[in-house]
């Protein structure tokens, strides 16, 4: 099957390798030259225009879009249309927000376009791995992506599956992301109670490597952990600063929304966001009150 790529990141570049190995067809663009020529090297049709992209496919087509979430997959899909004819299917497998796909979708259908949003979870491993992938879209159109989700994902029957309408593959891959926030946060507070633990000396990669064997807790981010432990087993050089994608945002948003009690993934979001402050004003202002009521002791910076 022939596919577009819009994309040639990290994952989007890995994607279109694994479905190349699978025996489809890829045609990529990349405003890099580097990730176009890296593509050709493989195999694959690297291109410079997204004209050149479209005219290489054989309608109807289907471009699967891997570019950051908001105006830059709004500009992508404007840019595409005129070059493209009804019947023709555009894929977001980006981190979009659920609400923006299900606007998109209802832009696109009028217009005799297809769109199918596809939240994809499997980071650099997935070229190897495969890759969960959670879709949304009309049945028929996803019917007919099939042979494209069965080869990027970890085996045909396993690991991808259509979720529901439009919006739907977005919506379960930001729940899902929100849920990942709060796995890695248990396991970070786990290990670091551990690692204040200074008169018992604990290994803390010989313990991830006990756990990730018959352990309840037992998991890919366990093995991760457990991988990264060994190369540097007290973090050294790393700072404590973590970033978030959105998506555990808007699923502590969503959760509000719909009056669902989420501590676990607040929580985890709300101590990424913390990790950023360098100048904890909150932790101050807490000193000062405890020093105010209490006479207790403050440290001065």
């Amino acid at each position: 099957m022939e596919l577009g790529m819009i994309g040639l990141g990290k994952m989007g570049g890995n994607m279109a390798e694994r479905l190349r190995r699978g025996g489809h067809k890829v045609v990529g663009f990349d405003f890099s030259a580097d990730a176009v020529k890296k593509l050709t090297d493989e195999g694959s049709i690297g291109v410079n225009s997204l004209e050149d992209l479209v005219k290489n496919l054989t309608a109807p087509r289907a471009i699967w879009i891997m570019v950051p979430s908001g105006n830059p997959v709004d500009e992508t899909i404007a840019k595409l249309k005129p070059l493209m004819q009804k019947g023709d299917t555009f894929i977001d497998g980006g981190n979009s927000n659920y609400k923006d796909s299900q606007r998109r979708y209802a832009e696109l259908k009028p217009q005799g376009f297809n769109f199918v949003d596809v939240g994809t979870s499997g980071g650099i491993w997935g070229l190897q791995e495969g890759y969960s992938m959670m879709v949304g879209g009309d049945q028929d159109v996803v019917e007919r992506l099939r042979p494209i989700f069965e080869t990027l994902a970890p085996a045909k029957d396993a690991g991808w599956g259509r979720t529901g309408p439009a919006g739907a593959g977005h919506f379960v891959k930001m729940v899902h992301n929100g849920i990942e926030y709060g796995i890695m946060e248990a396991y970070s507070e786990g290990f670091s109670i551990m690692n204040q633990k200074k008169e018992m000396n604990l290994d803390l990669a010989w313990i991830a490597e006990i756990w990730r064997y018959g352990s309840v807790i037992r998991s890919w981010l366990l093995d991760l952990s457990a991988d990264a432990l060994k190369k540097n087993p007290t973090l050294e050089g790393l700072e404590p600063y973590v970033v978030d994608s959105g998506e555990g945002r808007w699923t502590v948003a969503e959760a509000i929304d719909l009056n669902v009690s989420a501590p676990v993934i607040t929580e985890a979001l709300i101590r990424r966001i913390r990790s950023r402050e360098h100048d904890n004003f909150t932790d101050r202002m807490l000193a000062t009150m405890r020093n105010e009521f209490g006479g207790h002791a403050v440290k001065k910076a």
